[in-house]
């Protein structure tokens, strides 16, 4: 079974995020962890990665559910994570992590 390891809180901080009809995004991370942990208080759609913003086309995530995603390969410019309601606005919590 592989674990999930939290990185540093003062490095890659967890972010939480509002979203509605309109996107949510959380302030950037340095490039670096492996994943996020993702979850909802509300179905939602959610994108990850460089300059990213979430749309209605983009991955829906069920609430109460912490998902871990892997974070896309990028050109190594911060990233962030992206949210929009699928009928109901709500809140994310985003945090950093590197699976052992």
């Amino acid at each position: 079974m592989e674990l999930l390891n939290p990185l540093s809180s003062t490095d890659f901080p967890a972010r939480i995020i509002t979203y509605t009809g309109t996107a949510g995004v959380t302030g950037t991370w340095p490039a670096g962890p492996q994943g996020v942990v993702v979850w909802s208080d509300q179905s939602c759609y959610i994108q990850i990665g460089e300059g990213v913003t979430a749309t209605t086309a983009c991955t829906p995530i069920p609430p109460f559910t912490p998902i871990p995603f892997k974070v896309p390969a990028g050109t190594g410019a911060p990233w962030r994570v992206s949210a929009i309601q699928v009928s109901t606005g709500g809140t994310i919590y985003c945090k950093p992590i590197n699976i052992q």
